[in-house]
């Protein structure tokens, strides 16, 4: 089990091993050695991580990221369309920055740094690495140019595949190989956030431009609703098995549970429609206090990137404007339209945990990123339930917070998670944008209940 970690500027459990001697490794065409022990411990047994599956995953996610970037130009990746989003080159430099600071600098002696201005420009929101650009002026970050972005990243590839090759005979090669698979989990993440700001992006220009063509798929209609039935008591949620996991995920512990319902599929686009119809966004008793003044405050009448045309609805998506497929899962709607919605049906949203124990049951199979579809599609019939990962993240009714014993770990590693625990609510499953593999059951997405850019919908629930 890899939960994250905080290693390479902390002590790790390997520091408890004495020396044998220094490792100065040389990374060719870097002329600096890697900072570690060799020990005479035996090596540790299983597939070698840092020789074979990590540098291939290594590339493997890098190139992905490249892949997403080479489909737009280089002046769409500059503006930001608001302080939620970031510009498609800020990404692509971001998550080599992250390479580049909680690995190569503090891992390897005398590393220098691609430009030392980089750590400023490209710093998200790690305090205790220090001072960094704005947020909310990322866009008018012209320079670097898309180009040096992308021989920053090329830089950074090289360096890290050589301390790959080094890293192995360190007394802190488990640590190193944790921290990387971190740093692949968190690039992953800003694939999927790279298409949701540049579908923000694109939202904002007439031209309704597209990031891929069409892909269409044969035509299906939502089977109906079907009410599955799950029993309450003492259940556990959490993640407490093999591979990785990020530290909020954590620690599995138990939860009661009353008898509940879930519906057996995704809310669809319209039945969605049928709310706004009979006045969804005009009524107040189907909204919370803070929802209904939002709506009055930002004029809500839909979910984000449905238009009405001559009569007719269109949405959209990272293939232009479409015509509206009304059975297809409803999308970028917030916490608070999700909520009212499901008054409006007389249901209400499921609990992380009634979401986590029925999806703990089944295989992680769905619409996601490799699909190529790259937008929500109708589900076929089927038994038990359908579309519990990929296509949309479903909002839950549970505030994002703690676990029972959870501890974030001290320095930089430690404010990726456990800082941003108020305020919002918890979303489950993944969505047609999110890499597959990416997400498991106990994986906990977290959002402002206002928010609704990212792929968000619903699955309704029940009291049994």
């Amino acid at each position: 089990m890899i939960i994250l970690i905080d290693v390479g500027i902390f002590a790790g459990p390997s520091s408890k091993e004495p020396p044998v001697a220094q490792l100065g490794t040389e990374l060719k065409g870097y002329g600096v050695s890697v900072i570690g022990t060799r020990t005479s411990r035996p090596e540790v047994t299983g597939p070698d991580r840092l020789t074979d599956v990590l540098p291939r995953r290594f590339a493997d996610v890098r190139q992905a990221s490249m892949s997403l970037g080479a489909r737009l130009s280089d002046e769409d990746q500059t503006p930001q369309s608001m302080t939620d989003a970031s510009p498609a080159k800020w990404h692509l430099a971001h998550t080599s920055w992250f390479f580049e600071v909680l690995l190569l600098e503090q891992f390897v002696t005398d590393y220098v740094a691609f430009n030392a201005h980089y750590n400023y420009l490209f710093n998200s929101y790690y305090e205790t690495i220090g001072d960094r650009h704005p947020r909310h002026v990322r866009g008018l970050l012209t320079r670097p140019s898309a180009e040096e972005v992308r021989a920053y990243r090329a830089h950074i590839d090289a360096a890290m595949t050589a301390f790959m090759a080094a890293a192995v005979d360190l007394d802190n090669a488990d640590e190193i190989a944790n921290l990387i698979t971190l740093g692949l989990a968190h690039e992953e993440q800003h694939q999927e956030l790279l298409l949701t700001d540049i579908l923000h992006l694109f939202s904002h220009n007439s031209l309704s431009p597209a990031f891929q063509p069409y892909r269409p798929i044969p035509a299906g209609k939502a089977p109906n609703i079907e009410w599955l039935e799950f029993t309450g008591g003492v259940g556990e949620i959490g993640f407490d098995g093999d591979g990785f996991a990020f530290d909020n995920e954590g620690p599995r512990h138990q939860v009661m549970l009353r008898d509940y319902r879930l519906a057996s599929r995704l809310v669809t686009a319209g039945e969605y429609l049928e709310f706004m119809r009979d006045g969804g966004y005009r009524r107040p008793e189907f909204w919370m206090s803070d929802g209904w003044a939002t709506v009055q405050a930002q004029g809500w009448s839909a979910p984000l990137y449905w238009q009405e045309r001559d009569g007719d609805w269109h949405e959209m998506g990272l293939s232009g404007l479409r015509e509206l497929n009304s059975q297809a899962p409803v999308a970028h709607v917030s916490y608070y339209e999700a909520d009212a919605f499901a008054r409006w049906a007389g249901k209400r949203l499921p609990t992380e945990a009634e979401w986590e124990v029925a999806g703990q049951k089944q295989g992680v199979t769905g619409n996601f990123q490799d699909s190529g579809l790259l937008r929500p599609r109708p589900t076929e019939a089927g038994p038990g339930l359908q579309q519990m990962f990929g296509d949309v993240w479903e909002w839950t009714s549970s505030a994002y917070s703690a676990y029972p014993g959870f501890r974030p770990v001290t320095g930089a590693v430690g404010e990726y998670n456990g800082k941003f625990m108020s305020n919002q609510m918890v979303l489950k499953g993944g969505s047609c944008v999110t890499p597959e593999g990416h997400i498991r059951p106990s994986y906990r997405n977290f959002f402002y209940p206002h928010m609704r850019w990212q792929f968000m919908g619903l699955r309704l629930a029940e009291d049994k």
